[in-house]
């Protein structure tokens, strides 16, 4: 049992580089804002971007037809 106790000490310390020490951990409000709200915000920002550049540049009048008229 002490062996894989130090086992697992020995991965947990060899998986830091040296001299590198945790820093403090993200509160949730941070957690949140970097991992939901920025992507979702860049998600939105991207989206309004590429439909503004590729939206429709005419209007279509009622009487087009994709039959009837070739774009």
């Amino acid at each position: 049992m002490i062996h894989i106790a130090s086992a697992i000490h020995a991965f947990t310390q060899g998986a830091q580089e040296d001299g590198t020490n945790a820093g403090e951990g993200l509160s949730v409000l941070q957690t949140f804002t970097y991992f939901f709200v920025a992507p979702v915000a860049l998600f939105l920002v991207i989206s309004l971007l590429s439909y503004v550049a590729t939206g429709d540049r005419k209007k279509k009048s009622k009487n087009d037809s994709v039959i009837t008229s070739i774009d």
